[in-house]
C-alpha cells in the first residue's frame, strides 16, 4: 500500500505525463486531413485533460480539506447534474436505438465509442450526485440537527 506522499508524488507525475500527451497530440493533430482519425485523436487529448484535472482533484482530497458546500450551492449543482443525467439517458436511448440500423462498420464504430463514453458519464454523474454533492453538503436541516442534538434537556425543563 503506497503511503499518502507516495500517492500525492504518483499523481503529480501522472499529472505531468497527461499534460504531455496533450502536447504531443495536439501538435500531431495540425497535420492530419483525416476527419475521423483526427477526431478519435482529439477526443484523446481532450480525455487526457480531463485526467490531469481528475488527478489535480485527487491530489486536494489528499492534501487539502474540502469546504462543505451551503445549501444554495447544492441546489445548484443537483439541478445541474440532474439535468445532465436526464440528458445522458435521452442519448442512451437515442444511439441504443439507431446503432443496430448502421451498416457502416466506421461509422458503428464511432458510434459505439460515444455510446461507451454516454453510458460512463451517466453512472458517473449519478455518482457524483450521490456521493460528492450529498456527501459535502450540509443543509440547513443538518446545521439545526447539530445544535438540536448538542442542546441539555432539549429545550425542555429539566430533561
Amino acid at each position: 500500500m503506497a503511503s499518502k506522499n507516495e500517492l500525492v508524488e504518483f499523481i503529480k507525475n501522472q499529472i505531468l505525463i497527461e499534460k504531455q500527451i496533450v502536447k504531443s497530440l495536439n501538435k500531431g493533430l495540425l497535420d492530419i486531413k483525416n476527419l475521423p482519425v483526427k477526431s478519435v485523436l482529439k477526443g484523446i487529448s481532450l480525455d487526457s485533460i480531463k485526467h490531469a484535472e481528475l488527478y489535480a482533484a485527487a491530489s486536494v482530497l489528499l492534501t487539502q480539506v474540502s469546504p462543505a458546500l451551503q445549501q444554495e450551492n447544492l441546489d445548484t449543482q443537483t439541478e445541474l447534474v440532474e439535468k445532465h443525467i436526464h440528458l445522458e439517458e435521452d442519448l442512451i436511448k437515442k444511439l441504443e436505438k439507431i446503432m443496430p440500423t448502421i451498416q457502416n462498420s466506421k461509422v458503428q464504430f464511432l458510434l459505439k465509442s460515444i455510446l461507451s463514453d454516454e453510458k460512463r458519464h451517466h453512472a458517473l454523474l449519478k455518482q457524483v450526485l450521490d456521493i460528492i454533492v450529498h456527501g459535502e453538503t450540509i443543509t440547513e436541516a443538518d446545521w439545526w440537527k447539530m445544535l438540536w442534538e448538542n442542546v441539555p434537556f432539549h429545550g425542555a425543563p429539566g430533561g
